[in-house]
């Protein structure tokens, strides 16, 4: 499987324009989910195309304040589960065929559509979390993905008695075993090295006021990549 993945990825340009995605189409015939085109551009280190590019652009835009969404919304990607029939065996097959179905057998939306659904076949909705099963190291690219919602940080000296006052509010949006997302609390320490804007933070005491969401992640390869948004 891990193989078969590796073999795939470099071909998602030529997958996504096969299908469709990147060619205007009309908004009814829009049954193609970005999440797929996010899932594999992600993990093949965002191949420089059309498509990927659009995929990317997603990615942040869902990351842009206000609010702050998953950057992959894996559960919008139907990869086999969906249907109550198992055509493949492996995972890795579902996805590839996620973007090469004819047009007869579209994707289907997150949200079932019901002129989409093969009357032979009862659709399964998965909610918050993939539909087959990506426990495997195959998919730590998704598991990889952080999100650092900086929310507030302020650092300023106090004009009276000369003390340094500090205060952050900072979350941190991670992805489950299968691809379910969650927020938790962190905080400025947690902020990877990659993060810009609070490097003086805790140093002496100058202002400072910032304010960012930060994403990072490995592909499949284990590159490392990231990207931040200041408001």
């Amino acid at each position: 499987m891990r193989h078969l993945i590796k073999k795939l990825l470099p071909s998602v340009a030529v997958a996504l324009t096969v299908t469709g995605f990147s060619q205007p189409v009309p908004a009814r015939a829009q049954t193609y989910p970005i999440d797929c085109a996010i899932l594999l551009c992600l993990s093949g280190g965002w191949p420089a195309s059309v498509p990927c590019a659009r995929a990317r652009a997603e990615f942040i835009r869902r990351i842009t304040p206000w609010p702050v969404e998953p950057p992959l919304q894996i559960w919008r990607c139907p990869m086999g589960a969906s249907y109550g029939s198992d055509r493949l065996s492996n995972n890795a097959g579902r996805i590839f065929e996620a973007l090469h179905r004819p047009d007869s057998r579209r994707p289907l939306q997150s949200l079932p559509v019901d002129e989409f659904v093969p009357t032979d076949r009862a659709l399964r909705f998965i909610e918050d979390r993939a539909d087959i099963d990506i426990s495997g190291p195959e998919f730590n690219f998704v598991r990889s993905i952080r999100v650092f919602d900086v929310r507030y940080a302020r650092q300023h000296e106090s004009g009276r008695d000369g003390d340094c006052n500090r205060s952050a509010t900072v979350v941190l949006g991670t992805y489950g075993t299968q691809g379910d997302f969650s927020w938790q609390r962190s905080s400025i320490t947690a902020l990877p090295e990659a993060h810009t804007g609070l490097e003086r933070w805790g140093e002496h005491c100058p202002d400072i006021y910032h304010r960012s969401v930060f994403v990072d992640w490995r592909d499949y390869e284990g590159n490392y990549g990231f990207e931040q948004v200041n408001y």
